[in-house]
């Protein structure tokens, strides 16, 4: 085996002697594969939320501009990091090159394909072209290359899902595998956002909570809400801005009869809601925090200056089983797969 530094892919690093690679502003991504290393030929990106909309944002919604930007960051920084909101995503592609000594060997084989379940902040990239820009998906179409190392999850793609359906929810696998953990039966769920992360959250908690549960999900999107409600993945759908917190909680409080949730999870892909998100918790529930805009600062001085007894989550995109769970969600449940058909392919 290599050494623990290159497990960790420290050897990639270029700069800071230290800096583990999502902490570091630029990677080494050039070729030949290393022993411990697994080599892909990239076909797609799909992008963090918040960082896809920051980046449209500055480019005015013009593809070229959204495509020259993503191109620019990676070229920078040897990988897919957003400095403006520091998240990246991850990639669909094709094993090129097994390292003799990555645990995968003889698990993987040149010619799989595969998605990456880490992010691609710390993910050594090349981009040699953009083919497309897939807004609706917040995917980019490349050709190009990418490294995994030992210590890098990652999914083979499912034969009986279309590509662009497995990697809009793996992407957010790690979502509905944390909050399965802290679902009961009868619990109020409140779920802020209603996009792809939210809906598989949501999809959870119908299957965790029962019957005698009750299920909130909050969004600005009426069609995304109305999607929800058709799929019957929510009992209440509120049509609201998340980043007015008292207006969130009045409208919260009256649908829960004042009782407010025992679990809130916030996927939103914009700043400012942490707030939103603790207000509409009782007092020794949960808040967890899966939206890569969220400010840690915000959610826990926001909760000490408000005194509220609620404890904060931050989601961690690694849980073991997550990628089965999420594909497990998609295969079961009819209303989640046709509400992502349509989104996604």
């Amino acid at each position: 085996m290599d050494s623990v530094a290159d497990v960790y892919g420290l050897s990639r690093v270029v700069g800071t002697t230290g800096l583990f690679p999502q902490r570091a502003g630029r990677l080494d991504p050039s070729l030949p594969c290393r022993a411990s290393e697994l080599l892909v030929d990239v076909e797609s990106l799909n992008i963090d939320a918040a960082s896809f909309e920051q980046i449209a944002r500055e480019a005015g919604g013009d593809d070229t501009r959204i495509a020259e930007r993503v191109k620019h960051i990676v070229n920078e920084c040897g990988k897919m990091h957003n400095p403006r909101t520091g998240s990246g995503g991850i990639f669909i592609g094709r094993v090129r090159e097994v390292g003799p000594q990555h645990p995968s060997r003889g698990q993987l084989m040149a010619g799989d394909r595969i998605a990456s379940l880490v992010s691609l902040t710390l993910t050594p990239l090349v981009i040699e072209e953009i083919l497309a820009v897939r807004r609706e998906a917040h995917r980019v179409d490349v050709r190009g290359h990418a490294i995994l190392f030992a210590t890098g999850s990652y999914a083979k793609l499912p034969e009986d899902l279309a590509d662009t359906l497995a990697l809009a929810a793996l992407d957010v696998c790690g979502a509905p595998a944390l909050v399965e953990r802290h679902l009961r039966p009868g619990m109020t769920v409140a779920v802020l956002g209603a996009g792809k992360g939210g809906a598989l959250c949501l999809a959870q908690a119908r299957r965790s909570v029962g019957a005698s549960g009750r299920l909130v999900v909050i969004d600005i999107n009426e069609a995304a809400l109305a999607e929800l409600r058709e799929s019957q993945l929510c009992d209440v759908a509120l049509a609201l801005d998340a980043t007015r917190a008292m207006e969130v909680q009045e409208h919260v409080r009256r649908a829960t009869n004042g009782a407010l949730c025992d679990l809130v999870v916030n996927c939103v892909s914009v700043p400012d809601t942490e707030m939103a998100t603790i207000l509409c918790v009782r007092d020794g529930g949960m808040a967890i925090f899966f939206s890569m805009a969220t400010s840690f600062t915000a959610a826990s001085l926001g909760a000490d200056g408000v005194s509220r007894d609620v404890t904060l989550v931050m989601g961690n995109g690694y849980v073991p089983g997550h990628a089965d769970l999420t594909l497990g969600l998609l295969r079961t449940d009819p209303g989640l797969r046709r509400l992502f058909e349509r989104r996604f392919t």
